[in-house]
């Protein structure tokens, strides 16, 4: 009884005013009250991986799933851009991006959300769940991907991108990472003038954006990932019936591939980037993710790259 009126007295009114508040962060960036924060923390550059006196073989933006709570955290302790970059020092990655933020203010840091972390810490999580729903709605998502869009871009040129150089820009997404990075494409296309290649790892997203300007989508997915399996179901726009929606008109021209990561599981000890799990061939589920990732970007760089390296 006593945990029940918690959350009907304390839990339940602080996530109806997150609800609202929610919604007041895109309104607030549309309307121009709030800039977009754009500087990092003292010593932490604007990429990692290969030196910016020379054009990468790409440059790679991470956005994080619900986990996402400040600049330099993600929910594996940033063991998958890690293993990225060890594994691919071509590229120059990104992993800054906060997608749950339209004005690109780390949710931990703010004091008020600094003192219930101490106290109520799933509310850091009910935060960033509630933004997917928000960036899903028809009526918030054009401005909040054009929010998100811009954050992304401008963090690429200030990491050294150059509109119009031909460099290709991924984005690699996790969970409601994707819908986010979906949403970001065509603002991406219209700054920076960019080949954009999408990676969804367990993706949870509506499937309404608009892929015209991608030039392709692989989604990693697992036959163990039930959150991944739940966003098929809930959202009318990835069902196949609905043949104008976003998702299917980028299915029927051919911009979607299926890649599949068994037993994997969305989150826990057996998810993609679990560092415990074991695959037969002795590989844990970070490596084989991670080995996945650089073979579809090598691939589409035009490196050589074996046909292993793409069948995990």
């Amino acid at each position: 009884m006593n945990a029940f009126l918690l959350w009907v007295f304390a839990i339940g009114p602080a996530l109806l005013a997150e609800a609202l508040l929610a919604r007041y962060e895109v309104l607030a960036y549309g309307a121009g009250w709030r800039d977009p924060i754009t500087e990092l923390p003292t010593g932490m550059p604007y990429a990692r991986g290969a030196a910016p006196d020379s054009p990468p073989g790409a440059y790679l933006v991470y956005l994080d799933g619900i986990g996402k709570r400040r600049v330099r955290d993600s929910r594996d302790g940033g063991q998958l851009v890690k293993a990225l970059i060890d594994g691919a020092p071509e590229l120059r990655v990104l992993g800054q991006v906060q997608p749950y933020s339209p004005l690109a203010d780390p949710l931990a840091d703010r004091p008020v959300w600094a003192r219930l972390r101490r106290r109520i810490g799933l509310l850091l999580f009910l935060h960033n769940v509630i933004q997917i729903f928000v960036a899903a709605d028809h009526r918030y998502r054009p401005l909040y991907n054009r929010a998100v869009g811009c954050q992304v871009a401008t963090q690429l040129m200030l990491a050294g991108y150059q509109p119009g150089s031909g460099i290709p820009v991924v984005l690699l997404s996790y969970s409601g990472g994707a819908q986010v990075a979906t949403g970001a494409v065509d603002e991406l296309h219209s700054q920076l003038r960019s080949p954009l290649l999408l990676i969804t790892l367990g993706g949870f997203h509506n499937g309404a954006n608009n892929l015209t300007r991608a030039e392709h989508l692989h989604r990693l997915t697992s036959a163990g990932d039930r959150i991944e399996r739940l966003g098929t179901w809930i959202f009318p726009q990835r069902w196949p019936l609905i043949r104008g929606s976003g998702w299917n008109r980028a299915r029927r021209a051919g911009k979607i591939t299926v890649h599949r990561l068994d037993p994997a599981t969305h989150v826990g000890p057996g998810s993609y980037i679990s560092r415990t799990a074991q695959l037969p061939d002795g590989r844990s589920h970070l490596d084989r993710t991670a080995d996945t990732v650089i073979a579809l970007i090598r691939a589409r760089c035009g490196a050589s790259v074996a046909t292993d390296d793409l069948s995990p």
